[in-house]
């Protein structure tokens, strides 16, 4: 009994091994097939999308009647009128800070103030591994005349125990504001002044009147930053610590101790856009893409969108990339996946992939604009600051349809607005636990559909199946040469004990692609941390820095190469180095998948052809025309889109026009990216550039080591 389930188990293993050996002896048509199946089952997606559904049962959005009425949109112009005038005589702002924390005072709330200074762009390594909120706050460093001033009023619920709070956010400019701003201003002042008289409150809110003047999420984040991490500081050092002209907004009424409600359960920025008048309705549109692709969970989204279509009237929208909306490629692949979801809708009625034209193509754009904001790793809105200590939030900008001059329509927008805050404040008051039923990994393809994490994953997964078994068929190839010269060759050639380690210790010869990677991984950490120094040079302009980034990084590779050895002065063959770059690409892809899923997906659909199909041009010398130029033009093409600059350049050159492009751009995107502490510069610099770096010696290898093996066999 034991030797024949000894049998069995060689058997089990046996199959195992020779799958791997047939995947291995065809990995150039496997790596073909997986290639073009992940390209297809991303395109496959928006076909793949689901209805959004409430997962969690307490929510119940729409089961109260609302209480918004049109008195407190009466109340809500009447602020606007109020706060318009206080905008008029506002001496760098505080004027309209004072009227906005008295209106809160006399609905009998609590009211504080909260002082903050722009955070620094300063390139800082530490600073992708630490918050980037930590220099928002006050610091005791003398006398600064250019503050932001937020305005907080608070409601302790009536039914409540302190312990949990939700937030309202209006953000506004208080140097130049507009009316839109002032109506934001309105809204939110009026759904306070309601809340203010609800008794079925159980969770405290939070109205913070955030002065956006440098910027949205710099003033939410630099209060969040002091509601989590107070400072305590002494009497002596507060007064060191005085900005000018911040003392004269304190009265006798108005406590400077900064106050704080519970725990935050959500927390909802909504503000008041352009007008748009070519449309047929008001619309809404959600922004939700936090930092590093996190995302709120989906119930939230799911209440504001139920609220405001099926309760309100209002359209909602999603970003989306307007220039796919009129791709004519893209309407192709449209009609074909039409086309073959009604053929196999005939053979099962079950699969339901004969998504109609216009939606394919409106979800593709969605998609595309949902997968790009989480790739880049910066927040589309203010709520990202809420996402980063773990808070669900949403953003949300009214578009409405009518000259805001116009006071029956503005009553009108109010009271629908309105109504549809306070529902949401309904839905969130009702919850006994914080969200966590629904979805917190999804794209979106429209307001009312999503990709959950289970389906995107197919892709990604196919684009990396051939990648361990190309590099195990390139090791073995490698190994077999080696073995095949080893044995023509003449023994007096093994008195040189380096040419000896070289030739017959071949299982050694791995090493030296080890080391080849990592002086290339420490050049890549070298160049990603030179923009600390660049930007130390007074007066430069992003062309200068660009040039000079590329010269210092040049110079270090030849310096590196110097002391530790090229890929061709240590002899390394291209096969083992190709091996090495494919087994470093599936690490950091891997990792990055973690980190942001989006920025490796799309990293993946750029540097996995450029690693499978990489191959030395001088091996294709001996081939034919057709399957040479062919060979040649796709190596190129690939190695030069694979180059991050060039790709940029491409992009923007494609989207925007050639006259447009500048060497400038690439400085100014990655001082973008390192500016919101974005992953997507850890990956870039860290992962693709060191990959696309051995790509170019795979496709300059001479091919010497190869050549002199088969002439010795």
């Amino acid at each position: 009994m034991g030797s024949s389930a000894k049998q069995e188990t060689q058997a089990k293993s046996r199959l195992i091994v020779r799958l791997g050996v047939f995947l291995a002896s065809h990995h150039i048509l496997f790596s073909v097939i997986c290639c073009f199946a992940g390209i297809i089952a991303l395109l496959l997606l928006p076909s793949l999308a689901k209805n959004t559904y409430l997962s969690e049962n307490a929510l119940i959005p729409g089961s109260a009647n609302p209480l918004f009425s049109t008195e407190d949109a009466i109340e809500a112009n009447r602020f606007m009128k109020g706060i318009e005038a206080a905008a008029g005589d506002s001496i760098a702002g505080i004027d309209m800070a004072k009227f906005i924390a008295q209106q809160i005072q006399d609905l009998g709330a609590e009211v504080c103030y909260h002082k903050f200074l722009p955070h620094s762009k300063r390139f800082h390594p530490l600073k992708f591994f630490t918050s980037m909120s930590n220099d928002m706050a006050i610091q005791p460093n003398g006398t600064d005349t250019n503050f932001g001033l937020n305005t907080i009023g608070i409601i302790r619920a009536p039914r409540g125990d302190g312990k949990e709070a939700i937030v309202l956010v209006t953000p506004y400019n208080s140097q130049r504001v507009h009316s839109n701003e002032l109506l934001s201003l309105s809204l939110g002042f009026s759904v306070f002044s309601l809340l203010s008289r609800a008794a079925w409150l159980s969770k405290d809110i939070v109205w913070l009147s955030a002065d956006s003047q440098f910027g949205e999420y710099a003033a939410v984040s630099a209060w969040l930053n002091q509601y989590h991490n107070p400072v305590f500081l002494s009497h002596s050092v507060i007064l060191d610590a005085k900005i000018h002209g911040a003392d004269h907004i304190y009265d006798d009424n108005t406590e400077k101790a900064f106050k704080r409600a519970g725990t935050m359960a959500a927390a909802l920025i909504f503000k008041v856009g352009e007008t748009r008048r070519y449309s047929d309705r008001d619309s809404v549109t959600m922004y939700a893409e936090a930092s590093n692709g996190q995302m709120p969970n989906l119930d939230l989204l799911n209440v504001v969108h139920y609220l405001a279509v099926h309760r309100q009237g209002f359209r909602v929208n999603i970003a989306a990339f307007s220039s796919l909306l009129s791709s004519a490629w893209l309407r192709v692949i449209a009609e074909f996946y039409h086309t073959l979801g009604t053929v196999l809708r005939k053979i099962n009625p079950d699969w339901k992939l004969d998504i109609a034209v216009p939606d394919y193509v409106e979800g593709t754009a969605n998609l595309a604009n949902s997968m790009y904001n989480q790739a880049l790793g910066v927040p589309t809105g203010s709520h990202g600051a809420f996402r980063d200590y773990q808070v669900d939030a949403v953003s949300l900008e009214f578009s409405p349809t009518f000259n805001i001059r116009n006071e029956n329509a503005k009553s009108l927008f109010l009271l629908r607005g309105g109504r549809l805050v306070e529902g949401v404040v309904r839905s969130v008051n009702n919850l006994l636990e914080k969200f966590h039923q629904s979805f917190f990994l999804y794209f979106l393809t429209a307001p009312s559909k999503f990709i959950s994490v289970g389906v995107y994953m197919i892709p990604f997964a196919l684009l990396l199946a051939p990648l361990p078994i190309v590099a195990a068929a390139l090791a073995d190839g490698s190994k077999t040469i080696e073995n095949l010269a080893e044995k023509s060759k003449d023994d007096s050639q093994a008195n040189d004990s380096a040419e000896f380690l070289q030739t017959k210790g071949g299982s050694w010869k791995w090493l030296q692609a080890a080391k080849v990677l990592f002086v290339i991984q420490l050049w890549a950490v070298l160049v990603s941390l030179l923009p600390y120094y660049i930007t130390l040079i007074p007066d430069a302009t992003p062309m200068q820095s660009a040039v000079i980034w590329a010269m210092l990084s040049i110079v270090i590779l030849i310096a590196l190469y110097a002391m530790f050895g090229s890929p061709y002065s240590a002899g390394v063959e291209w096969k083992l180095l190709k091996a090495t770059m494919i087994t470093s690409i599936s690490i950091g892809l891997g990792l990055m998948s973690i980190i942001n899923f989006a920025t490796a997906q799309l990293g993946a659909l750029i540097v996995i052809p450029m690693c499978l199909f990489s191959r030395p041009l001088k091996a294709c010398s001996g081939m034919n025309l057709l399957p040479r130029a062919v060979l040649l033009a796709s190596n190129i093409t690939l190695a030069v889109l694979g180059f991050p600059p060039a790709a940029l350049l491409i992009m923007k050159g494609l989207s925007k026009g050639s006259g447009t492009v500048g060497v400038g751009d690439f400085w100014v995107w990655m001082e973008f990216l390192w500016e919101w502490s974005s992953a997507t510069y850890l990956y870039l610099f860290l992962v693709h550039l060191p990959c696309w770096l051995l790509c170019i010696h795979v496709l300059l290898d001479p091919c010497r080591q190869s050549e002199s093996k088969m002439k010795q066999e």
